[in-house]
């Protein structure tokens, strides 16, 4: 399987904790595997579920809990197919990640995985994501399968434009009018609410996280939204954050939310300001902090749609 790394220090990859579960407890020979799907970094598996969920649950009939069956099928759903993303994404981008610090110990440019292997790894996931998608109704079926495009385009995307996070956001928050139509069977004006805010808010955290790399970006030229930004990333971050807690809101509203979601969407804008508060653009460990501190985010959000849905004033 080529090369491999000398010592269990090696094999861990930058943005990865020191002790993660993959290095800390998987067979070895499925490590470079896990590693290219990132479940050695579980924070994006989360930041793609949470809009699922939000749309399962904001979709539900006033006064009912979220289907713990969908709950269950969305998250191996985000496993798998994040997985996909990831390892599509290292295939597309195996010539750079070897030049950037942050991505050098990847599976492929660091010999750990052939390309003819993680292609076949794709397949696998892939395979285990229809599978998934072939339970919901027809309808989603079909909004599902055309997220496909999406997920092909956005690896490519920081070749051609400095608005990468865009399309990250498209395919990230996917599943905010998946979710929906898989309770209802049909869309409505709050499954696009919450789908174009989760893309604010996902053009908010990732240019966080792509201040990691700007240096490193500049000098292979690849493009990102930290790099257009620069030094007004703070100013843009406050607009993303802002439009994101107006679409969840309003997406709120006309689902007939009661006052607990108001009070936890008021939390949520709460986290978002902390986040903006003690942003350091140069800072990478603190960049990468505040980017996986978005999970938190994600929960109150969810916590306060699924709350909303009980009026305990009556």
């Amino acid at each position: 399987m080529g090369k491999t790394p000398e010592n269990k220090q090696d094999k861990i990859i930058a943005d990865a904790s020191q002790q993660n579960w993959v290095d800390a407890y998987a067979p070895e020979f499925v490590q470079p595997y896990f590693k290219l799907s990132r479940f050695d970094r579980p924070i994006g598996t989360w930041l793609l579920l949470f809009p699922c969920w939000w749309a399962i649950s904001l979709a539900n009939p006033v006064g009912t809990y979220p289907d713990a069956g969908l709950f269950i099928l969305f998250a191996i759903g985000a496993l798998v197919m994040r997985g996909a993303g990831c390892t599509l994404n290292d295939i597309a981008d195996r010539h750079f990640d070897g030049m950037v610090e942050r991505t050098k110990k990847r599976p492929i440019p660091s010999g750990q995985v052939s390309v003819f292997q993680a292609f076949l790894w794709l397949g696998f996931q892939c395979l285990v994501g229809l599978a998934v998608l072939l339970q919901l109704n027809i309808t989603a079926i079909i909004v599902g399968a055309a997220s496909l495009i999406l997920v092909a385009i956005y690896p490519f995307a920081k070749r051609f434009t400095y608005w990468p996070q865009l399309f990250l956001g498209l395919a990230f928050n996917y599943g905010a009018l998946l979710g929906w139509v898989a309770v209802t069977g049909e869309f409505s004006l709050s499954a696009v609410l919450l789908y174009v805010a989760g893309i604010s808010w996902t053009l908010g955290y990732d240019t966080i996280y792509a201040h990691q790399d700007k240096e490193d970006d500049v000098l292979i030229g690849v493009k990102s939204t930290a790099l257009k930004f620069g030094s007004k990333t703070g100013d843009w971050l406050f607009g993303f954050y802002l439009f994101t807690l107006l679409g969840i809101t309003l997406a709120g509203w006309f689902s007939d939310a009661y006052v607990l979601f108001y009070i936890g969407m008021a939390g949520a804008g709460t986290h978002l300001l902390w986040q903006l508060k003690y942003l350091d653009i140069d800072d990478g460990d603190r960049c990468l902090m505040l980017f996986k501190s978005n999970k938190t985010f994600g929960a109150i959000v969810l916590f306060a749609i699924v709350a909303g849905k009980f009026n305990m004033l009556a």
